[in-house]
């Protein structure tokens, strides 16, 4: 049956080649799709994480704070130790923000000033990313500060020059002086008008001795969201072992909106590409109606010779099934190689660091395809197969031996 089936797909070379070659087609441009937007999803995933962790902890209703001392987590030093023995894989990261008036010689800016921990894996890529001049404040540097390129400009300062913080309402000193030793460069302009950062001590000197705004966990390892499962039992773990003065977010509770997006991503996607079979899918139709009546007389000797219906519509099923696994097959073939070529990293021509950034996409782009993306596609290839010749196999199957004879194409 599978060589009469084949043997008569190619009795019109021409018309089975057009339409193998569209699904070939769809079926590449699906899994180019589904790659795209998985590599997307997951450098969106990869820069939110970096940035804020993948889990951060807080004080119990930081959200609603009315003022600036409501929201610190006071027992900094034991929340820390807690994290440390309950989530032991995870880099934690301690920091303090507090709202401040920012000033150079003649202008200011409000803002949030910032100082943190900077794990090993962290600061050296903060360094290598974003470090345009100067050097790195951290530790025990009480008198120094990194600002974005722009909020510098927009103060009017430069390196070596110094600023005026103030930061009433806050538990610290409230006020201080630093001198500009570092510049920073994102690929974010929003981001790098607000970047203010000096050492934990010197924030915390400032304005909450011993104090921390939040603890954020991150980890490094996991690089997708496929993978963002293996920290769901760290986030139970951790609300159970800090109780109700605190709150254990994941970053889906962090950046909702973002959440929104990247899980909207592949149904859209893989709606688009049904569209596409479908489309495929009448040329495939065109293709089995037209072989099935050019072939009315052999179908109606065959019935005469005892042939089921069943057997017949098997025949014509079978024939658009062959001819979408073979398209498939080719469209497999090509994309999964376009894949593995571009799983090393790509970057779209015309396309600056600077354009992609203020679209919030990364510069480079890492093509990865799971299993059940290629499942999905050759699945939507068999039933564009199936729906197609499930018109002409039914005809074929209920033809009549004597008005077939009388038949002709």
């Amino acid at each position: 049956m599978i060589a009469l089936a084949w043997r008569n797909l190619w009795r019109q070379r021409r018309r089975s080649l057009i339409s193998l070659f569209a699904v070939a087609l769809v079926v590449l441009f699906a899994i180019l799709m589904y790659s795209m937007m998985g590599s997307m999803s997951n450098a969106m995933y990869q820069d939110l994480t970096k940035e804020v962790g993948n889990i951060q902890i807080h004080k119990a209703g930081y959200r609603d704070a009315q003022d600036f001392s409501s929201g610190l987590l006071t027992n900094a030093a034991q929340v820390r130790e807690t994290v440390a023995q309950t989530a032991p894989n995870a880099i934690v990261l301690g920091s303090l923000q507090a709202p401040a008036l920012l000033a150079g010689e003649v202008r200011s800016r409000g803002m949030v000033i910032q100082g943190q921990d900077w794990p090993d894996a962290i600061k050296a890529d903060f360094i290598a990313n974003n470090l345009a001049e100067g050097k790195f404040v951290e530790g025990d540097n009480l008198t120094g500060i990194m600002l974005g390129k722009s909020l510098a400009t927009a103060l009017d300062v430069n390196l070596g020059d110094d600023v005026y913080v103030y930061a009433p309402g806050t538990e610290g000193y409230g006020a201080a002086a630093y001198t500009v030793e570092g510049i920073l460069d994102f690929d974010d302009p929003n981001r790098e008008i607000y970047a203010a950062y000096v050492s934990l001590p010197a924030i915390q000197e400032l304005a909450a001795p011993d104090a921390l705004s939040r603890l954020e966990l991150h980890y490094p390892e996991i690089k997708t969201i496929e993978e963002d499962e293996l920290i769901a039992p760290d986030v139970a773990a951790l609300s159970a072992a800090l109780g109700s003065d605190t709150e254990v977010e994941a970053w889906q509770q962090i950046d909702p909106n973002l959440a929104s997006i990247v899980k909207v991503f592949m149904p859209m996607v893989v709606v688009e590409s049904l569209i596409f079979f479908i489309l495929a899918g009448l040329l495939v139709l065109n293709t089995v109606y037209l072989s099935t009546l050019e072939r009315i007389r052999e179908f109606g000797v065959i019935i005469s010779l005892g042939a089921k219906g069943r057997q017949v519509m098997g025949m014509v099923t079978l024939e658009s099934l062959l001819m979408c696994l073979t398209g498939a097959a080719l469209g497999l073939a090509i994309g999964l190689s376009l894949i593995a070529l571009g799983s090393n990293g790509f970057q779209f021509p015309g396309y600056s660091e600077e354009m992609l950034a203020s679209m919030g996409m990364p510069s480079v782009f890492y093509l990865s395809i799971e299993p059940w993306q290629v499942l999905l596609a050759v699945g939507f290839a068999v039933l564009t197969a199936f729906f197609a010749a499930l018109g002409p196999a039914r005809m074929a199957a209920n033809i009549e031996p004597a008005e077939a004879m009388r038949y002709t194409a």
